[in-house]
């Protein structure tokens, strides 16, 4: 078995893909004709976006994502969390936490977009295979 995809559940997917690909360099896999979902490639897994019209239709009842009090995070690892941190601040991501060195031996970063998740900017750990 592997992890092939995390959804988020999104007012508008195109303006979520469109603010990820800005942030974070990431690419677009695709935005389905409905424009009701939505994928980025990450390499082996995928972030996809689902808007919360189609999830209600589904049946679903989606909370909104709370930064103050986060039920989980997205992690972007890089070698410089510094630079990651201002592309993500130039294509409007709100700053949760400035570069941090943590005592595990890891860089970390916070921001939130438009959608309010939390989404961590990190380096690998240090002495971590």
């Amino acid at each position: 078995m592997r992890f092939k995809y995390t959804i988020l559940f999104v007012e508008n997917v195109t303006r979520s893909i469109e603010f990820f690909e800005q942030a974070f360099g990431l690419s677009r896999r695709m935005i389905h004709e409905s424009g009701d979902y939505g994928e980025l490639d990450t390499g082996a897994t995928t972030l996809s976006f689902s808007s919360l019209r189609l999830m209600t239709q589904l049946g679903k009842t989606p909370g909104n994502a709370d930064p103050s009090s986060p039920v989980f995070e997205i992690a972007f690892e890089t070698d410089d969390v510094a630079a990651a941190l201002e592309r993500a601040r130039a294509a409007g991501a709100t700053v949760v936490q400035e570069v941090r060195e943590e005592p595990w031996g890891q860089t970390t970063a916070y921001v939130t977009g438009g959608d309010g998740y939390l989404i961590e900017i990190c380096s690998p750990v240090s002495g971590a295979s």
